[in-house]
C-alpha cells in the first residue's frame, strides 16, 4: 500500500484563511452598504451564514465518506492479501 500524502504547506493554509475572511469581509461590507432597510440586509447575512456553514457541513461530510472508502479499501485489500498467503501455503 503506497501513501503519498503530502501535508499542506504553511504558505497555502495561511492564503486559505486569508482568501476566506477577505470574502467573507467583502460580503458583509456588501450587504452593510446596501440600500435597503436593516430587516432586508439580516435577512441577506444570515442566508450568507448559513450558506458558508452549509458549505463546511457538506466538505467535512464529502472527506468523511472519502476518508471511510479508504479505509474499507484497506481492509479488503488485507482480506484478500492474507487469502492470497493462505492459498499459497501448502497443505499439511
Amino acid at each position: 500500500m503506497n501513501q503519498n500524502v503530502q501535508p499542506h504547506s504553511g504558505a497555502w493554509v495561511s492564503f486559505t484563511y486569508a482568501s476566506f475572511f477577505a470574502a467573507a469581509a467583502m460580503v458583509g461590507a456588501g450587504i452593510l452598504f446596501l440600500p435597503l432597510d436593516w430587516w432586508a440586509k439580516g435577512y441577506l447575512a444570515m442566508g450568507c451564514v448559513m450558506l458558508v456553514q452549509s458549505c463546511i457541513t457538506m466538505t467535512k461530510t464529502v472527506r468523511d465518506m472519502h476518508e471511510a472508502s479508504k479505509l474499507v479499501n484497506r481492509i479488503e485489500d488485507a482480506r484478500t492479501e492474507r487469502l492470497l498467503m493462505d492459498v499459497g501455503k501448502p497443505a499439511l
